[in-house]
Order: C-alpha cells, then structure tokens, then sequence
C-alpha cells in the first residue's frame, strides 16, 4: 500500500493534467483516468528500459502499448467489478490497518497524524474517501485472486515422473573421427560432379535479400576532435574526480571474527603451525568466504590492525586484532597498488570525456533543423550539404555488420524500411543521428554457377571428403557390431562417459547428441554426423533415477511446485478473461485521447 501511495502521489505531483475523472466504465465501476495513465506510463518505462533509451509515444503507440495498458486497466477493474456482484468487501478495520500502516502518513513523532494524511492525499489530488475505497477495492479484489489461486492439487505424480526422466543417466563410450583420421583421396570432379552438387544446394548458392540504401549520419566520434576543450572545466573535472585517479594502497582482506580473544589467538596458532587454514576455520563455523569478504581496505581504515596487514603478502593472516565485532583474523587476497595520475596524465582521458560531451550536445542541438529539413522534403544529399551529416551508400544484407551497420538501431530500420517510406531521423546509442532511404529491394536470388565456380568446388570437395569420413565410420561401426570391445583395437581414441543425464554436455558433439545416445538400447553403436566429421559411439549401461537420492526429492518437489504455479497461473488468466467478457465495457475515446495528450 505504501508503495501504491508513492505512485499515487508522483502521479498527483507531476503528470497528469486535466479534470476528466474516468475513462470509462467496466461494469459499475468507474475505470479512472489515473488508473489508466499509470499502467500507460509504467509499460512505457518499461520498454525503453529494454531498448536503452526513452521512447516516445508515437514509438510506444506503434506498438501497441496504450491498447496493452488499456487491457491490463479495464482487467483489474472487472476484478473489482466481479468482487463487487460477489459481495465480496473487507471492513474498515482492514483499511485503517493500512493506512496507518503507510510511512507517508506519519507525523514527527512517527505514528499516524490525520492531518499528514489529509495533507498528503491532497496534494495528490485525492480525497480520503476515494483513497480509503481504492484501498477497499484492492482488498476485495485481493481476496478474488486468493480465492482462484487457492486449492490447486500438488502435482506430485507429474513431478516424480519429470524427476525419473531428467535424473535417468546413461553410461556410453564414443569416439570422434575426422578427416585427418581417414586417407581421402578426391578426384578431379567432372563438370557433371559440380552440376549436380550446386542443383542440389540451391540454398548455399542464393544470395540473402539485398536493400540498397543512401543514408546520412552523424556520430560524436565524427566531430569531437573538432571540439574545443576548456581546461578550467577540465582541472575542476579532475578535483572532482580525484578518489579516481588518487589512491592509497590497498588491501583486499576477509574477516573472520572470534567470539573471544583466547579463541582467535588458539585460531591463529593453530593456522601458524600448519594443523588448520584460514579457509578450514571459515567452514567450519558454518561460513562461506563471501561471508568474511572484506572488501578493499586503505591501511588508516583498519587502525591498529593496519600495519600488521599491510606486512603481509597475499595468502598472509594475521591477528588477533580487536574489531567492533570482536577479536578478529585477517587475511589478505590480493595487493592493491596505491594510484597516483596527475593532471597532467589523466588530461589527455579527461580532454577526450569533455570533447565527447560537447559533441553530443552539439549533435542535439541539430535535432530540430534536420528534422525540419526532413520534414520539407529535402533529399538525403542536401542534408549532407546543409549540415555536419555524412552521406553514405550501401548494398546492406541481413550478414553485414560493420561500418554504421554495426548499430543496432541502423540495422532495425533498415530490415523494416520500404522504398515508398520517407526518411526520419534516428537515433544511435552514442549519441549519434541518422536516416535512411531505400532505394530498392533486390529479393534473394540463385546466383549462377559460374559466379561462384571456386565455392561450388569448394562445397563439392567438402560433401565429398564428408561422405569419405562418413564411410569409414560406418566400416567401424562393424567392426564393434561384430564383436569388437574395444575402441582402440580399431584405431579410435575414446572416451567413456559415466552416467551422464539429459541435462549433460559432451564437448565437440553435435547438439543432438545425447538425445540420440538417450534414444539408444544397451549394446547399441550408432554413427552420427558431426559438421563435416563424425563420431562413433556404443551405449555400455542404464542408470534409473535414485527415489532416495535427496538431489531428486528437491528436483521433484521444484518441478511439482513449478507445475502448480503455472496451473493456477493458466486458472487464475481463464478466470479474468470470462470475468471481462461478461462484464459490459464502455471507453471514452475523447478521455482516452486527453491522457495520451499528456505524453506528447
């Protein structure tokens, strides 16, 4: 409820403006205006969170955000509206619970004050009646969600089972071969060997869709040798980093603290005559060494310990020093050198910072002017004429990445472009600009065969030399279905794996490997390909899960807990779905249009 509040007043304090009260209705219910901008206002935040910079509501409307917001909105009012035919309400003991219980509204003397309260809601725009009824409502509604939620069977069965199959294990001896492993050699191929090699793999052989494009951009890394650097900001800019480029030695150290000093002096004898370890002390009083990290310490923060610990080498302990925890042992990780750059050393990095923010302010203020040339109908080459903007050219596929094509936000727009669209100014995550014109869109396309004669050779040579490998293991393979047990009687170096489950990993087998070693009866050799290389392998033994192993009760209650939780999940987005669709919904686009009007 606290946090609620704090919502409610940053809502009250700095967005919304205006005096429409709902957007709507849902049910009997009124679906409020404040309601619907914040769940707009978070979903945004949201997703500029994930794209790394502030989206505007033009970006969020092409989305889908505000219908997204507006659904979520009317869902949680036709909960309240679903409480409400039910009957459903707690009384006032539970709201006053809650309000009193809400930091924001206590006084000086930290308990509740009923004029803080009524101060509080007032500056947020709200009166105590309509805050205590959204309390009420979040309550009754709370107790619908309970009510769905609750009496979801455990899944136990479902979760032994899933257990059983994960903690299955298999024991297997397989072994890789190459095409160093195997006398290859390959003919001349005729012109009917690449003919037939380069009709069969049209794939390899056709070109990924092409757009050429013409684009202007701008970079601060462009102009930012260019930019005059002030050197009174660049020495307070130094002052104001000093803790950065002027340290201290220092210490990494961990802290083990005694309850006594006669037992950190028996500790400390017992490490120096080699019968226990600073670590062995850490583990046996139940710790871990991330319990006794330290940190980085200067040798004045560690008072009379400090000299002490600073004679030390890393791996050194000594004590007992007194703490304020304590009689404590110290021992020291790792030394850290003390720094000391001057101004001088530091200027060149400092020039460089300051430059670079004086030409992403330079680039901001040219926002405005391209936009509006942009907007007037000017080419992309009387941008470049009129302003800092680089014009370039390109034939971008889907695999080039360099150049501007090494930013993201270049690539996003050029993949969704099309000829007929005008171009807009974008922005880079450095702080650059740019716009793009797709001038054509060239669809993938069989190159000829003549065009990549050399990599149709290629691509022929390598199924050829692939085959070959492939061949040899299966010759080998015979060998072991005749009897043969062991794997280097037949030129094979390999290995054996002991009870690997599902969830294993064999360095340098294909990915489908152990599914097809899980699929396999004892005895069994198979040969399966490996990128060009292949490997042999023979199933020796089948491990079945341990019910009495508590590595798979934990599993097994994690899986059943899993289970329910996305069971009563699927119930409880069932439930609010019928509970929308029988509720009557009516929006007032007018009142909707006002609260987007507070983004723009």
């Amino acid at each position: 409820m606290g946090l609620l509040f704090v919502g409610l007043l940053g809502f009250g304090a700095g967005g919304l403006t205006g005096t429409v009260r709902s957007v709507g209705t849902v049910g009997e219910k009124p679906l409020s205006t404040q309601a619907y901008f914040e769940e707009l206002q978070t979903l945004i935040r949201i997703r500029s969170a994930q794209e790394g910079r502030q989206l505007s509501f033009p970006e969020a409307d092409a989305l889908g955000i505000p219908i997204r917001a507006l659904q979520s909105a009317v869902g949680q009012r036709a909960l309240d509206n679903e409480a409400a035919v039910l009957g459903l309400s707690v009384g006032d003991g539970v709201v006053s619970e809650q309000v009193l219980a809400t930091p924001a509204f206590r006084g000086l003397d930290g308990s509740f004050d009923r004029e803080t309260y009524r101060q509080a809601l007032s500056s947020s725009g709200l009166s105590v009646r309509d805050y205590e009824t959204s309390l009420r409502e979040g309550a009754a509604r709370a107790l619908v969600q309970g009510a769905v939620f609750t009496g979801i069977p455990d899944p136990a069965t479902y979760g032994e089972t899933v257990a059983k199959f994960t903690r299955e294990g298999r024991t297997f001896t397989w072994a890789p071969l190459t095409a160093a492993d195997v006398e290859i050699i390959l003919p001349e191929p005729s012109e009917e060997d690449l003919q037939t090699h380069y009709d069969a793999n049209p794939a390899i052989y056709t070109s990924l869709e092409t757009r050429a494009l013409q684009y202007v951009w701008l970079t601060p890394d462009m102009i930012q040798d260019d930019m005059p650097v002030d050197e009174v900001a660049l020495r307070e800019e130094y002052e104001a980093r000093i803790e950065e480029y002027v340290q201290a030695e220092r210490r990494l150290i961990e802290r083990l603290v005694f309850s006594d000093e006669a037992a950190a002096q028996a500790a400390i004898e017992a490490i120096e005559t080699g019968e226990t370890s600073f670590p062995e002390l850490v583990e046996d009083r139940g710790l871990t060494l991330e319990d006794v990290d330290g940190g980085d310490v200067t040798e004045a923060q560690m008072g009379d310990a400090g000299p002490a610990i600073f004679a030390l080498e890393t791996g050194g302990v000594t004590g007992p020093f007194q703490s304020d925890l304590g009689p404590a042992l110290y021992r020291v990780n790792a030394v850290l050198a003390a720094r000391n750059t001057t101004f001088e050393q530091a200027a060149p990095e400092l020039r460089e910072d300051q430059a670079a923010q004086r030409a992403i302010r330079l680039i901001e203020d040219q926002i405005d002017p391209i936009t509006n040339l942009l907007a007037g109908g000017a080419l992309l080459e009387n941008v470049a004429e009129q302003t800092d903007m680089v014009l370039g050219e390109m034939d971008w596929t889907a695999d080039i990445t360099d150049g501007i094509a090494a930013y993201a936000a270049f690539r996003d727009v050029v993949a969704n472009q099309d000829v007929a669209d005008f171009p807009e100014l974008q922005s880079l995550d450095d702080g650059g600009l740019f716009a793009v014109q797709i001038l054509e869109v060239r669809a993938p396309a069989l190159i000829p065969m003549d065009d990549v004669r050399d990599d149709v050779i290629a691509g022929w040579e390598a199924q050829e030399t692939a085959a070959a490998v492939m061949a040899e293991a299966e010759a080998k393979q015979a060998r072991l279905n005749e009897g043969v047990q062991d794997f280097g009687f037949i030129g094979l170096d390999a290995v054996q794996e002991n009870g690997l489950t599902r969830r294993g990993f064999v360095n340098g087998a294909p990915t489908n490997f152990l599914t097809e070693v899980f699929d396999m009866d004892i005895g069994d050799v198979r040969v399966l390909p490996n990128d060009g290389d292949a490997i042999i392998v023979r199933l020796d033994d089948i491990t079945g899960a341990d019910p009495e192993d508590d590595v798979f009760a934990t599993e097994m209650d994690a899986i059943a807990q899993s289970a329910a939780e996305g069971i009563a999940q699927d119930i409880y987005e069932l439930y609010t779905r019928t509970v929308q669709l029988r509720t009557e919904v009516n929006i007032n686009d007018a009142a909707i249009n006002a609260v987007h009007a507070n983004f723009r």
